[in-house]
């Protein structure tokens, strides 16, 4: 008998949801073989078995929440034991195949100083010279290090008084909020259930709770993060698009629709970090190093029913462009199913936000953490423009880098933004160059 526990499907997930199952008792299956769907904080995943045999018992009825480390599926097995050599020689507790995520392979840490190790900030820890109270994952040790948050001072949520990751993320998230003064801040609001009604307390309406989803807590993990942790600057610039649409529709034929508008714009994007690879990294704070990758894994923001994600073309720099397009069209579809993987989900090295698909003509983003930098793109609109002295109508956009000021200058950051710019404006040229 052989008992499936879930996996840490990565980035320090601490539980998952039961989507479906796809076996049902009594089932015979094979190591490999799909047996559940589950929805983790940032995406549906699809589990596979790493043992062989007849289904056995399913623990949990979809919609249960299994924690990280509880038994999934259990499997008899008559035959012994058919087990993943690879999850012997691992933990016991990843999935091959997922588990803390990698930088895609295509992608290298650069060295422009004592820059030595791994693909992504290490995970692992030293032993720690003092005791602390139970804590397992190194992801957590090291999101309470980094927010100077006192484990010992923590009361753990997990099995046995473990401390998980929504440990911290709540101890940041309190220390950031205002302490409560009064009696009727220290009291929760009732929830009503429709009209707002008008508290006789105080005059002000009635406040509304709802509980926070897993995908919404990891949002809000990371961006409370990122402003806590990154020195930000933004800088923009407006762009006559003019003949970067001009060269979209030159490319359509009558057989083939030719590269996306983003895909164009993510040619140039990929070109402009190559050259200015400084906001292509991340800073390694424990090692006091900055740290560059020798290619690019792009991040496209998209906004999906569940919230917004940003995937990863990983190695857009030695993707064409048809190339680019292919993958940001697959991203895309997969995003809107949930079906984004944890790699294609954590592996970005810089982020494109295109912002204009709102409406609107600009934005100061905040970066996606532990990136250095993103660049938005506004709405393309018709506006005038003095073109050779004389006043036309064009094809204008906004470009806004928003950049970490730890790792360069706004020279660096502005020749980024203008080499993109002007890549907008004569793609052509730039295209000659490439």
């Amino acid at each position: 008998m052989n008992t499936f526990l879930l996996p840490d499907l990565g980035e320090g997930l601490t539980e998952a949801e039961v989507v479906r199952w796809l076996v049902k008792v009594g089932d015979v299956v094979a190591v490999d073989t799909p047996v559940a769907e589950v929805e983790t904080a940032k995406s549906i995943v699809e589990l596979p078995s790493p043992y062989a045999g007849v289904i056995e018992e399913l623990h949990g009825e979809p919609g249960t929440t299994i924690p990280v480390g509880k038994p999934l599926i259990t499997v008899a097995d008559p035959a012994g034991e058919a087990y993943r050599e690879e999850e012997r020689a691992g933990s016991g507790n990843v999935l091959v195949g997922y588990g803390t995520t990698e930088v895609s392979s295509t992608v290298r840490r650069r060295k422009p100083r004592s820059v030595s190790g791994t693909l992504l900030p290490d995970t692992a820890e030293k032993a720690p010279q003092r005791r602390v109270p139970l804590v397992i994952s190194p992801l957590v040790r090291r999101l309470a290090r980094d927010a100077e948050v006192d484990l010992r001072e923590l009361a753990g949520s997990g099995p046995d008084g473990l401390i998980v990751r929504r440990d911290v993320e709540l101890a940041i998230a309190r220390r950031l909020q205002p302490e409560p003064t009064t009696q009727t801040e220290r009291e929760p609001a009732r929830v009503q259930p429709a009209a707002v009604q008008t508290s006789s307390r105080t005059g002000l309406p009635e406040l509304r709770r709802t509980p926070m989803s897993g995908f919404r807590k990891a949002v809000v993990a990371t961006l409370t993060r990122s402003r806590a942790e990154i020195p930000e600057a933004t800088t923009w610039v407006d762009v006559d698009a003019t003949a970067l649409l001009d060269l979209r529709e030159s490319l359509r034929t009558a057989t083939d629709p030719g590269p996306g508008l983003l895909a164009l714009m993510a040619r140039f994007v990929v070109a402009g970090l190559l050259k200015y690879p400084e906001l292509n990294g991340y800073v390694d704070t424990e090692r006091e190093e900055l740290v560059q990758y020798d290619g690019v894994n792009l991040g496209l923001a998209a906004q999906t029913d569940r919230g917004l994600v940003v995937p990863a073309v990983a190695g857009a720099h030695a993707l064409t462009t048809r190339g680019l397009d292919a993958e940001i069209r697959r991203l895309t579809g997969s995003a809107r199913d949930g079906r984004l993987t944890q790699q294609e989900l954590t592996s970005g090295t810089f982020t494109l936000n295109n912002y204009g698909s709102f409406g609107v003509d600009g934005s100061a983003a905040i970066i996606n953490h532990p990136q250095v930098a993103i660049l938005g793109v506004g709405r393309i609109i018709d506006r005038p423009w003095v073109v050779d002295g004389e006043i036309a109508v064009r094809k204008l956009t906004q470009l806004s880098l928003v950049f970490d000021h730890r790792v360069c200058d706004g020279g660096t950051a502005a020749a980024f933004l203008r080499f993109v710019a002007d890549a907008f404006e004569n793609p052509a040229s730039a295209f000659a160059d490439l």
